[in-house]
């Protein structure tokens, strides 16, 4: 049977439309998870409202486990996997790098800064996030900004780039502060709310999430002079371009549709839970700028 031209043409045309984005040969994170039919997705159990565990289910809400469902739709239409399985894996601030690393997580979005020195282990997405490092501390104190933290009791969170800037600070302007490292940010809080500390260092945007879960939010105010700015990505296993690529393009889709906007007034201008509480932290021009123009690129440090 003789094919007309225009016909044979349509054919491939159409064959080119239905096929998946990935249609050669699949390698790294892509094959690993075709072959399994799994995704891994690492989270946060109290990095409120970005990647926490507000219920009994155990699985994990927030503004950056969105992003992390957006980029699994997208893998699923991309992989033509309709039925791809989610697993969640719990990290915290010293396993996060080590477990996308090592395979166990394929993608983690929490709460992760990307730095230079982080970007030497693993490969960062486009930004999803920027905050500014400041404290959190009682209102009617006197611990209003870092100046007035000598020889005082501070908290941070062990492994975040607010532990580094805090002990730096401390030994380069002679504080005298005692830096206590808390392994997550719920024990960091605790111990401030508990008097052990007079003010948890830590993203303004984690403060907020921290004050929502007090006995009393109104007793407690973030403040100080941002010592960094600092920028939020998803982690991926380093030298993995085709699954980084992926990640990227799924979160730039999700950023066009307007969705993110939907999520964002969700988490920070809505009641959230577990206690219905609404942060009430607007939206920043840098957030939107970075939304605006999705980039890679970490954040400089302030120098104060």
């Amino acid at each position: 049977m003789r094919i007309v031209p225009q016909l044979l043409s349509a054919a491939i045309a159409v064959a080119l439309i239905s096929t998946p984005v990935f249609a050669a040969e699949l390698t790294g994170t892509l094959k690993k998870i075709k072959e399994s039919g799994t995704i891994t997705l690492g989270h946060r159990d109290s990095s409120i409202p970005f990647s926490y565990i507000a219920d009994a289910s155990g699985k994990p809400v927030g503004y950056s486990h969105d992003v992390q469902l957006a980029i699994v739709e997208a893998l699923k239409k991309d992989l033509d996997m309709p039925d791809l399985k989610v697993k969640y894996n719990l990290v915290t601030s010293q396993t996060r790098i080590p477990l996308v690393q090592n395979g166990t997580v394929d993608v983690e979005c929490g709460s992760t800064t990307n730095n230079a020195e982080r970007a030497q282990q693993v490969d960062f997405s486009v930004g999803i996030f920027e905050i500014g490092t400041r404290l959190l501390s009682k209102k009617d104190s006197q611990y209003k900004d870092f100046a007035d933290l000598k020889g005082k009791n501070v908290v941070t969170t062990a492994g975040t780039t607010s532990e580094r800037i805090l002990k730096a600070m401390n030994a380069d302007k002679q504080m005298g502060m005692n830096v206590i490292s808390a392994k997550d940010h719920g024990e960091a809080f605790n111990m401030l709310e508990s008097g052990r500390a007079v003010a948890f260092m830590m993203d303004d945007a984690l403060l907020a999430g921290e004050m929502a879960k007090a006995k009393k939010p109104d007793d407690w105010a973030v403040t100080g002079t941002p010592q960094s700015y600092e920028i939020y990505g998803c982690m991926v296993r380093k030298g993995d371009p085709d699954f980084k690529k992926a990640v990227d393009d799924a979160i730039v889709a999700y950023y066009k549709s307007g969705k993110v906007n939907d999520s964002y007034k969700t988490w920070f201008q809505s009641p959230i839970p577990p206690k219905g509480l609404n942060l009430q932290f607007p939206m920043s021009d840098q957030l939107k700028a970075l939304i605006a123009t999705p980039n890679d690129k970490p954040a400089p440090d302030v120098k104060i």
